[in-house]
């Protein structure tokens, strides 16, 4: 019977109740914030009694005040300008070298007699020979052959090294080569650091880019304000363990050569003498945790790679009974004595932490010592890169689309499709309740995310009622009906979504940036369609069942976009369809190979304008005015701060490097002016920098391999559900509809930027959805009708979801046409892609999927008694 217990529909509605809780702040999102930030003052003690209490009345205390932070591209963020102080590593570098330089000479005693290392302050290495001056060209000689090559393209056939002689002494100083490559690697290493260390979780979704030579531009949506951004970015967090020559409590103690005098963390007015040149470095760990010591009190436990193991081990062996300071920032945490050996490369780090800050120090560890300090020549916030006229056009078009989307489904089932359209607000409700609950960015490819996640939850209700409709005709009555739609379906449903979620999970784990941020919106989002289409629906549907009692269900003339019965052959010319893919395949192969993609300021770079004027800034207007130069990628966002006068209006104008350029030519620059000059008499251009790419080669190169295992996974669970033809026909489909999106993108040149990665990934589940949902009525069948030809079966199974097939895409396609047509031109590349995506994902679920496991064949066993004949692979009940 159609029966649901108390307590199941007591915690159904309650999860719902409280998703919705979570999600109903960002209904309010100005107040909330507003309270929120007053409750950061208060701890703060940054406000006034009269100011707290007048914010903190906006929204009570006892309702959730969680918000999901709205990215760069939606609502703006904190702007900070960092100047790494690259010649900081100058010093460093040319100390690491001196054990090895000391030892070098010592092993030559017998002829330069002894030698010591003479204070300087310069970025070099004086090594007095004491007794033996007459020997300092013999011992330059021999210094000089520890030189390497320079490692970068620019200092080829130069060392790394300069050494020469200066009285009795042995100078060492770095090559300018090398200085110039190291300024290269310091400021690279400074960004993919600054980068793991604000997107550790993958929910902020930051820009973060080179601008200039030794500069780095870094704006992150979500962040409270400038100083909170400063303090996750701003400490060196450079660790090292170093051997204590002694302990004192002279600050101005001469700490001997060789040697340097640091002050405890914990202990005021302790000071430690260590040997400058570290045992193990920070460079060497592998990982960090919070952790608590033998006493309960905050710790941070570590682990070195094989190498650094190695040598801790060895140091520790050594010199049992000495003390070993742990370093932090030129700070001592603490200096244990050492109790034993300590194999295996583990330890824990103690100090007077609180629980924050052990945690605080963990993720600072784990995503590595910043090479060099970091110099925050400028703070702002900035407005929104899409502009208030993109984002009024998206709202009006996401309420549009949203709208449709309701109106089919109440068209195409009408009572049914109403109950679908309740849940399908639950859904987006609990999405953005569990994306408030973990302080997400919500950006372009979060949307993309949103949009592929209601179109599942939308599918998973047409799955239903499709079924539902099917089992009514063999009049076993509505109740049944129901009962059997639900159990029937939840095998399509399930198999579909876990694919789904499968490839979320490797996109979150080997992705960053706004792969990540996509995987995390699309993850959730199965979750709440899951449970929504098969709880929440249901749960109505038992409900309205029960007072009404009807006599028949879904059987009413509503919308069908195919008739009620279909028998098409869909393989009468199933070659001349794979024909076509291939052939469709290897255009947008050559096309790939000799126009490439149009790659927008993301992937390549380019040039920053900075402008002032007194007239307020419209960013619609500054994009009409740049347009017509046919220049690409353009980003434009409004500069605030509190110093500025009410008729200092600052923006910022980012411009792609054009075909073969690294950066934007000065006649480029100049064109731009005239345009924005004729827009905007009174503008002003008071900076024009150099600006790196968001995306690094190492973004690229994860997301790559994200898409690749995500596919293999997907490959391994259809072969163990189903059958390995299933799989490579699921697979090469995949691959068919990424090929001739890419394809076309190449063919038409429209910009390719990061948003589209995120429609790629889009296209994938949804592409992935629809083949999964075609093979599990096939498989279905192939038990049904066990005498029937493959080619026959397969026809029945596309005629039979064929209904379902169209609903799902014309209700997706009905959303992105409206963001299409509504949302403006800076989302139109975004949605094109992701409409193309469905058109050829259901093409290629019909066609390619389908006519790749006709080509190969299933292996039908049929001497199998139980119900699961056929599934080689897994006796799984469907």
């Amino acid at each position: 019977m159609l029966q649901i217990d108390l307590w199941k529909r007591i915690v159904v509605w309650g999860l719902v109740a409280i998703g919705l809780m979570l999600a109903m702040p960002n209904a309010f999102y100005d107040r909330v914030e507003t309270h929120n930030d007053a409750v950061a003052a208060v701890e703060a003690d940054q406000a006034t009694e009269a100011e707290v209490a007048d914010a903190l009345g906006g929204w009570p205390n006892w309702l959730p005040s969680g918000l999901v932070n709205l990215g760069l591209d939606l609502r703006g963020g904190a702007h900070l300008l960092a100047e790494v102080q690259v010649e900081d590593v100058y010093q460093s570098r040319i100390e690491s070298m001196w054990p090895e330089i000391r030892d070098l000479l010592r092993e030559e005693r017998d002829r330069v007699g002894p030698i010591r290392l003479q204070p300087t302050s310069q970025p070099e290495l004086r090594i007095r020979l004491v007794e033996n001056p007459d020997e300092v060209a013999y011992a330059a000689s021999l210094v000089r052959g520890l030189a390497r090559p320079v490692s970068s393209v620019t200092g080829a056939a130069s060392n790394d090294i300069d050494v020469s002689t200066d009285g009795d002494e042995v100078v060492v100083q770095l090559s300018e080569a090398e200085k110039l490559a190291s300024d290269e690697q310091t400021v690279r290493t400074a960004r993919e650091i600054i980068v793991r260390r604000i997107d550790e979780m993958g929910t902020r979704e930051p820009t973060i880019q080179r601008q200039g030579s030794d500069r780095i531009l870094i704006q992150v949506p979500g962040v409270g304000s400038a100083a909170e951004l400063k303090d996750i970015i701003g400490t060196t967090a450079q660790l090292t363990f170093q051997p204590v020559v002694t302990r004192t409590t002279n600050a101005a103690e001469d700490p001997g050569p060789g040697n340097e005098i640091l002050p405890s963390m914990d202990e005021e007015g302790t000071f430690y003498i260590l040997e400058r040149a570290p045992v193990v470095t920070g460079e060497e760990l592998v990982d960090a945790q919070p952790d608590f010591d033998q006493n309960g009190r905050p710790a941070v436990s570590f682990r070195f790679n094989p190498g650094g193991g190695r040598k801790f081990g060895d140091y520790t062996a050594d010199n049992i009974g000495n003390p070993f300071a742990i370093v932090l920032d030129n700070e001592v945490i603490s200096a244990p004595v050492i109790q034993s050996h300590i194999p295996g490369g583990t330890g824990i780090i103690t100090g007077n932490f609180t629980v924050e800050e052990s945690t605080n120090l963990a993720v600072l560890l784990r995503a590595g010592a910043l090479p060099a300090e970091l110099e925050f020549v400028e703070e702002r916030t900035i407005g929104p890169e899409l502009g208030a006229d993109s984002i009024a056009a998206g709202q009006i078009a996401c309420i549009v689309a949203f709208v449709l989307v309701l109106a089919f489904m109440w068209a195409s089932y009408g009572l049914f499709g109403l109950f679908a359209n309740i849940a399908l607000i639950i859904n987006v409700g609990l999405i953005f309740g569990l994306l408030s609950m973990i302080g997400a960015t919500l950006t372009l490819p979060g949307i993309a995310g949103i949009v592929l996640t209601i179109g599942m939850a939308v599918d998973a209700n047409v799955l239903v009622f499709e079924r539902i409709r099917e089992e009514m005709k063999t009049a076993k009555g509505p109740a049944r009906a129901i009962e059997l739609g639900y159990e029937k379906a939840l095998s399509a449903i399930t198999d579909a979504n876990i694919t789904t979620f499968i490839t979320a999970l490797i996109l979150y784990t080997m992705g960053s940036g706004p792969v990540r941020g996509f995987a995390i919106t699309l993850g959730l989002g199965i979750i709440t369609s899951v449970f929504t289409a098969i709880f929440v629906t249901r749960l109505i549907v038992v409900i309205w069942f029960e007072r009404k009692r009807p006599k028949t269900v879904l059987q009413n003339k509503g919308l069908r976009l195919v008739p009620q019965v279909t028998s098409w052959d869909f393989f009468k010319r199933w070659k001349f369809s794979l024909g076509l893919s291939g052939l469709l395949i290897v255009v947008a192969a050559i096309s790939f190979l000799l126009q490439g993609l149009n790659y927008g300021i993301d992937f390549r770079g380019g040039t920053t304008i900075r402008t002032q004027s007194a007239q307020e800034i419209e960013i619609g207007t500054y994009r009409d005015a740049i347009a017509p130069l046919g220049l690409g990628d353009i980003t434009i966002a409004e500069v605030f701060d509190p110093t500025f006068a009410e008729d200092e209006n600052v923006a910022m104008i980012r411009i792609q490097a054009q075909e073969g350029e690294e950066a934007v030519s000065a006649d480029v620059i100049r064109s731009v002016e005239a345009a924005l000059k004729a827009a905007v008499p009174d503008i002003s251009f008071t900076a024009v920098e150099s600006v790196g790419p968001k995306v690094s080669g190492e973004l690229i190169q994860t997301a790559i391999i994200a898409v690749l295992l995500a596919i293999g996974a997907v490959l391994v669970y259809i072969w163990l559900r189903f059958e390995w033809q299933f799989a490579v026909g699921a697979v090469l489909a995949l691959v068919h509809d990424v090929v001739l999106t890419i394809g076309i993108f190449s063919e038409l040149q429209i910009q390719f930027d990061l948003a589209i990665i995120a429609a790629l990934l889009t296209i994938v589940g949804y592409s992935l959805n629809d083949t999964v949902v075609v093979f599990d009525r096939v498989r279905e069948n192939l038990r049904k009708y066990k005498k029937k030809p493959l080619s026959e079966v397969l026809n029945i199974s596309i005629n039979e979801t064929l209904s379902r097939t169209m609903m799902t895409s014309v209700t997706t396609l009905l959303a992105l046409l409206a963001l299409y047509v509504l949302g403006g031109d800076v989302i139109r590349g975004f949605v094109f892609a992701m409409i193309w995506g469905v058109i050829v994902g259901t093409y290629s679920s019909v066609f390619v999927a389908s006519s790749v496991l006709l080509w190969l064949g299933v292996k039908r066993d049929w001497t199998k008694t139980d119900g699961n004949a056929g599934t080689q692979f897994a006796n799984v009940d469907a």
